[in-house]
């Protein structure tokens, strides 16, 4: 019986040392994100920045930003939700905490769900995809160009979180397609990329869509639908989240989240 104590005790010390581990690694990775220095706080909305917009654009901007709105440099979230990690398995629960940054694009996202624990990154112009079966096998490290872009592909689509930074600026601009759907086109360093934006009646971003890497070398239709529009810390935000690959042989929706908590600017640096 001594023996079996020992045993089980030193299987969840191991687990617990795994977990303190991952988190060290995660925590490591926001320290590195957020110590960037911000260029400049000062940043508001107005409407002269609509000027030459899209009319379904201008009508989102009205719509989830007040005027003299000062522009989101940090943002910190945390989410529910669902994953699938092909096809035809089962959904699994997922908890997420997630940190961004606007003045120079980035991100670090912590997924955890009872199979896995996933981090997904953009830093220093780097993307990076890392995961975990059980917290202790690592089964994938991935990164390079088809990362970098994809990791920035998620950052802007994710920016109807902290809509400021979907504003026209150097690296993003907008061109219209029809009375419901903009074009997005971001450039940014030696990427470049566009997504294709649906509104709706209100002036609500519905859903964004753009051609990503799924595999090495081949990229296919991904598509982020956004729903639940709320008030939160000033800003009209979608609550709800579904992103989903268009497949030639059928759809592929492999992640359903919901934001639970987002802060805005709570560092100064």
């Amino acid at each position: 019986m001594l023996i079996l104590f020992i045993i089980i005790g030193t299987i969840a010390l191991f687990l617990i040392l795994v977990k303190l581990n991952l988190n060290h690694q995660f925590n490591k990775a926001v320290k590195m994100l957020l110590g960037q220095p911000i260029p400049d706080r000062s940043r508001i909305f107005n409407l002269r920045q609509l000027d030459g917009l899209p009319e379904p654009a201008q009508r989102y901007f009205k719509h989830v930003l007040k005027i003299g709105q000062t522009y989101i440099n940090q943002v910190s979230l945390t989410h529910g939700g669902q994953f699938k990690m092909e096809p035809d398995k089962a959904w699994l629960d997922i908890e997420g905490e997630q940190y961004f940054t606007t003045p120079k694009p980035g991100f670090v996202w912590k997924g955890s769900t009872w199979l896995f624990t996933a981090f997904d990154s953009y830093i220093n112009e780097s993307g990076r995809l890392m995961a975990w079966v059980l917290s202790i096998f690592k089964v994938a490290d991935s990164k390079g160009g088809s990362f970098d872009e994809g990791e920035l592909q998620r950052w802007l689509a994710e920016s109807v979180w902290f809509p400021t930074n979907l504003l026209p600026s150097q690296w993003l601009s907008w061109s219209a397609i029809d009375p419901q759907t903009a074009k997005l086109s971001f450039n940014y360093k030696n990427v470049s990329f566009f997504f294709t934006v649906l509104f709706n009646e209100i002036g609500e971003i519905v859903q964004m869509e753009t051609q990503r890497f799924m595999s090495e070398g081949k990229r296919e239709a991904w598509l982020c639908q956004f729903s639940e529009y709320h008030n939160r810390n000033g800003v009209v935000i979608p609550i709800l989240g579904k992103v989903t690959w268009l497949l030639e042989k059928g759809d592929f929706c492999y992640a359903r989240f919901r934001v639970k908590t987002i802060k805005y600017d709570w560092i100064k640096s």
